[in-house]
């Protein structure tokens, strides 16, 4: 048990950290199986979405109907729940058939298990978060308090969860790297297709009601679109190629594309044409005596003047005494 704990979780819980949802839900709701992005500014752009839905939906229920519904927000929670139990695996289902054709389904096996385990956990932890809210607006005393703040770490948890999820919607990305851009598409225009239809504008005019109820699948097609082009250019992945036919990827590095200045690779002191000059101490003094070989003999030679005549003694000052040596003018 604690050996699947270690696969399936992406860091390692503590008893100080139970207390922090965000900790938790990372852990959680981004196992360790699921494999990293390949382009982190599409993720960032993923979860700046995430962020600014929630803030969007926020203001529209607060500010624009006068009072923040929370039994509709509850409601809408489950109804959100409920399309993802049930688009999403039909999704997967008809990609499956596509990719029939070029591949075994039978390799995909561990990884679909391992997504439709993730998307379970969270369904139903918002379904437990609906109920204890449910509950504990019912109760009083004690257990309000009990149940009340139980729910609000749930919520936070949920909240941390989904900007997680956001990323690798419940860990497609380990089947098939467009997985992902494909389900959040489909989700989002589904959900949104109902207030179309039944025209529930919630409290705004026609004109902001249409922008608030397709902005959110816009701007998620938009992202999907540019994630799957990068992949289909960079990479060769594309959506219709089974998994097992596509090109390795390559190892995630903190330098990726477009990251910024990537340093050069390899040990900068090796001799080549990248380094030409050899490492020196850069506060070394210079040497002034140049080196020499310490066994050479003695040179028998020494350098004398181009012009001067032979001499045994090279020393032109250390000739002797002319007078002890006899007259050199002598008769």
């Amino acid at each position: 048990m604690a050996g699947s704990r270690r696969r399936w979780l992406s860091g390692t819980l503590t008893a100080g950290s139970i207390l922090q949802p965000k900790a938790v839900a990372q852990a959680v709701f981004h196992p360790a199986w699921i494999p990293a992005s390949v382009d982190p500014s599409v993720e960032r752009l993923k979860r700046v979405r995430v962020i600014a839905g929630a803030v969007a939906a926020f203001g529209v229920y607060t500010f624009v109907q006068g009072k923040f519904d929370f039994t509709e927000v509850l409601q809408n929670m489950l109804t959100a729940a409920a399309v993802l139990l049930f688009i999403t695996p039909a999704t997967v289902g008809v990609m499956l058939f596509v990719w029939r054709r070029t591949g075994r389904i039978r390799q995909l096996r561990v990884p679909l298990f391992n997504s439709l385990k993730l998307l379970l956990l969270f369904i139903g932890m918002v379904v437990a978060t609906v109920f204890l809210w449910q509950l504990s607006t019912s109760l009083g005393g004690i257990m309000l308090a009990l149940l009340g703040l139980t729910a609000l770490w749930l919520t936070g948890f949920l909240i941390y969860g989904a900007v997680q999820l956001s990323g690798n919607f419940f860990g497609s990305a380990a089947v098939h790297r467009c997985l992902p851009p494909l389900l959040a598409t489909v989700t989002t225009w589904l959900m949104a297709i109902p207030d179309l239809v039944t025209g529930d504008l919630h409290g705004l005019s026609f004109t902001m009601g249409i922008v608030f109820i397709l902005g959110a699948p816009v701007t998620v097609t938009a992202i999907a679109f540019l994630e799957m082009n990068r992949l289909r250019r960079r990479y060769g992945i594309r959506l219709g190629a089974h998994p097992a036919t596509l090109p390795p990827l390559p190892a995630p590095s903190a330098y990726g594309p477009n990251a910024g200045f990537v340093p050069p690779q390899g040990n900068p002191y090796a001799p080549g044409a990248q380094y030409p000059y050899p490492p020196r101490q850069p506060y070394a003094p210079p040497n002034p005596y140049p080196p020499q070989q310490p066994y050479a003999p003695p040179n028998p030679y020494p350098a004398q003047h181009p012009y001067a005549p032979p001499n045994s003694n090279p020393n032109p000052y250390n000739q002797g005494n002319p007078y002890t040596q006899g007259n050199p003018y002598g008769s």
